[in-house]
């Protein structure tokens, strides 16, 4: 005797097809867009298109905002992290082929991406190389990982060393990197009590005898060529202190003879010391 089973066998394609679904629309802000991203697919640039994928991005937000919230305290509002990860949304939309799966499982791992971006390239106070910033990471993960279980130490270099397989050079430099995430203000104390002092404090300040140093051994060559005159001039003047006057007095000349012969004097030093070049000096 036959009998007929259709009715009492469970639909397995319709089951497969929920099961398939659930898995993946994992959360409930992955909502089901696949009408949508295969409309977008087929769309020319336009405002048609422009107007479906800003319902798939209206549509996504939450997801984006959800995978910003991992990064909170981290130093960065939520609201500039939720910008980034918008971002990132935006660039998995334009991105994503809805023949390659779901976009769920593209658009995380494309917002995160762009959210540690965001920290590696925009969050540094003081900007590491790349290599660096890639050994902090792992210095820091080896770290939280020995020291995981209550009452463990602060690991040593060799232990790290150890642990991640790098030099102990490169665990100094991965822990130097991880103070330099943010920076200490100048004006931060040093030390408590009356005779407290700030980072400033501590600062060396510009020598300016190097300077002085730099425009002498310039000016040299200059002076070597003045005629004796003149030379003997600018050396009263600057280094004996004499008055124009008495100067004027002293050679026979002028008040205004003097001073125009310093003014010369003292142009064509300066031009031969910048590297111009002078036509000579006025014999009178």
């Amino acid at each position: 005797m036959l009998t007929d089973m259709s009715t009492s066998r469970p639909d397995t394609h319709a089951t497969t097809t929920e099961a398939s679904t659930s898995v993946r629309r994992t959360h409930d802000d992955a909502p089901d867009t696949a009408e949508l991203f295969a409309r977008l697919a087929e769309l020319d640039d336009g405002p048609e298109r422009d107007a479906v994928r800003d319902e798939l991005v209206a549509a996504w937000l939450p997801m984006a905002h959800r995978i910003a919230g991992r990064f909170r305290d981290r130093g960065e509002s939520v609201e500039d992290l939720r910008q980034v990860a918008a971002l990132g949304l935006v660039k998995a939309i334009d991105r994503f082929d809805p023949s390659r799966g779901a976009f769920e499982s593209y658009a995380v791992p494309t917002i995160t991406g762009e959210v540690k971006r965001h920290f590696r390239d925009r969050m540094w106070a003081l900007r590491v190389p790349r290599r660096v910033q890639e050994l902090r990471n792992r210095v820091r993960v080896a770290r939280r990982e020995l020291i995981q279980h209550p009452g463990s130490a602060e690991p040593t270099l060799a232990e790290m060393a150890a642990h991640t397989g790098l030099t102990e050079e490169e665990v100094g430099a991965g822990l130097e990197a991880l103070e330099s995430f943010s920076t200490l203000s100048l004006d931060a104390e040093l030390s408590t009590g009356d005779d407290g002092y700030s980072l400033a404090d501590t600062l060396g300040a510009a020598d300016t005898s190097y300077d002085v140093v730099v425009d002498r051994e310039a000016a040299k060559e200059g002076l070597r060529r003045l005629p004796e005159r003149e030379r003997a001039i600018l050396y009263m003047r600057f280094f004996e202190d004499m008055t124009q006057s008495r100067i004027a007095d002293r050679l026979g000349i002028s008040q205004m003879h003097v001073s125009r012969l310093i003014s010369r004097s003292c142009a064509r030093v300066r031009d031969e010391a910048m590297g111009r070049h002078t036509c000579g000096t006025d014999p009178a």
